[in-house]
């Protein structure tokens, strides 16, 4: 159950001038990707701005990018919430509509403990059982730090089939990987430690980058995969400063200006987010030169 491939792209959210969703550079970014190294999208996570999404936005995004995709490629939706009453709504109107998994971020503010963690994670599988769900660990923007423990819980219900592991913290990956079955699968949530987490058993990333890269991150990994060590770290190490450089400010600020810089109509970013300062740019644009991206 939900096999998603080794490159997931956290795919932007494009809005218009007016800051409405723009569905139709949606649907051609997400074919896009697809055709350049995207396995499977996620829709309306962090880089999709979901914060500032409405309910109504994100179901309709979830449409438009499976009609774009159908038959290519998979789509997870990204439907958690800090309620565990909206995130079961929410997925369950997803799963309607076919999509192929749901992405369940760590409830945030509220800070529950891991027992209300296992609880809420579980009572959104068993609400949606046909529908795969990956477990998303961020506690730098959460708050809260699910624990390899709790991890090991959740991935004895079934439809629990994996991870995205944006701690940066390697030796939570490594104790995940030793406490969970082998086809329990873990994905990097950053892509400049996609490399190190392969090297402990992770499948691949959920990746901002691939936005702009995703046929070099599917070679790296294939290369990984076959032995090609010093390719793999080749590949990884050229494309570091563009890995850190989408990191500048916060994320998806960067990877927005990255994309209209290669004439993508994706927009601005909605409020809190604000743009980016003119020395930013800078470094942003030089990266991309170097590596030919603009």
């Amino acid at each position: 159950m939900g096999d998603f491939g080794t490159i997931v792209t956290a795919m932007i959210t494009p809005f218009k001038a007016d800051g409405s969703v723009n569905y139709d550079v949606a649907a051609k970014l997400a074919a896009h990707l697809v055709d350049n190294g995207t396995d499977t999208l996620v829709v309306c996570g962090t880089t999709g701005e979901s914060p500032t999404l409405t309910w109504d936005e994100e179901y309709q995004l979830f449409v438009e990018v499976l009609q774009a995709v159908e038959g290519k490629a998979k789509v997870i939706a990204g439907c958690g919430s800090n309620s565990t009453t909206e995130a079961i709504a929410a997925t369950q109107k997803a799963a309607k509509i076919g999509v192929h998994g749901s992405l369940q971020v760590v409830p945030y503010y509220n800070k529950p403990p891991q027992a209300g963690l296992y609880q809420h994670f579980q009572a959104i599988a068993q609400a949606c059982p046909e529908l795969p769900m990956l477990l998303y660990n961020i506690p730098g923007r959460t708050g809260q730090n699910l624990s390899p423990e709790t991890v090991v819980q959740l991935a004895q219900i079934d439809n629990i089939v994996g991870i995205k592991e944006a701690s940066g913290n390697l030796d939570q990956a490594s104790e995940i990987r030793r406490l969970t079955p082998q086809e329990f699968q873990i994905y990097a949530g950053d892509d400049s430690l996609t490399l190190p987490l392969l090297a402990i058993g992770a499948k691949g990333v959920v990746s901002v980058a691939s936005h702009l890269v995703g046929n070099q991150l599917q070679q790296m990994i294939s290369s990984f995969n076959v032995g090609k060590i010093q390719i793999a770290t080749e590949i990884h190490l050229q494309l570091f400063p563009l890995f850190k450089a989408l990191f500048l400010t916060t994320n998806p600020i960067p990877i927005k200006q990255a994309l209209k810089l290669q004439g993508w109509e994706v927009g601005s970013v909605r409020p809190p987010l604000c743009e980016t300062d003119a020395e930013i740019c800078q470094k942003l644009e030089a990266v991309l030169q170097k590596l030919s991206l603009v």
